[in-house]
């Protein structure tokens, strides 16, 4: 299952998924392209390092600067989806990996894959899911609330947001005195193994 990774950050993450497919002979994915929404994310060094094809999509590098500055949210989030829908078809995609990625895909891309694309969201779904909530957002909310659990959930992506059917959870207790950095800390290792099980159930429900 050749997969493209859509990142923004670090790019820890897709090293998780690097790592597995260097290590495990019989891995049912190939990472054929990461795609960043930012030219600074680390995570291009680390595709680099690895061998991988490596974009750049974000609404500045698809509309330019005068035309993002007009655009509305839906026109943004329209333009890179349809960008990445471009490279994913140029480059064989079976399956998309959300790993962070900034942008929320909308239009073709979400009909042409639907049941091929997962996301990694920094809480357990469908709690703290939707708009806004992405990151620290998420942590601050979960403390805010008083949870007494969180985690991490890898789920399809559908027309909504964060409401695809859930494929992986991975939970962690919230302990007196968390701030979202040390509740990130006991979430993020976690998140690195989802992710591995997501796209690797995601294969096998695709019959790669």
């Amino acid at each position: 299952m050749n997969i493209a990774v859509l990142v923004s950050g670090g790019g820890t993450n897709l090293q998780a998924l690097i790592d597995y497919e260097k290590l495990n002979k019989n891995c049912p994915y190939h990472i054929a392209l990461v795609l960043s929404s930012t030219k600074d994310s680390y995570a291009l060094e680390r595709a680099k390092k690895a061998g991988i094809p490596a974009e750049i999509r974000s609404p500045y590098s698809v509309m330019g600067a005068v035309a993002v500055k007009k655009a509305s949210r839906n026109e943004k989030r329209t333009a890179v989806s349809d960008a990445v829908l471009e490279l994913c078809r140029q480059y064989d995609i079976d399956a998309v990996v959300l790993a962070g990625f900034l942008t929320v895909l909308s239009g073709s891309i979400i009909t042409e894959y639907s049941n091929r694309i997962v996301n990694l969201h920094p809480a357990l779904l469908p709690k703290f899911g939707g708009v806004g909530m992405w990151g620290h957002h998420v942590h601050e909310a979960v403390l805010a609330a008083h949870e007494t659990e969180s985690g991490c959930t890898v789920h399809l992506v559908d027309a909504g947001c964060d409401t695809g059917k859930i494929l992986v959870q991975k939970k962690v207790p919230v302990i007196s005195g968390d701030t979202p950095d040390t509740l990130y800390g006991r979430i993020a290792p976690l998140e690195h193994d989802a992710l591995v099980e997501g796209v690797c159930m995601l294969a096998d429900m695709l019959g790669k």
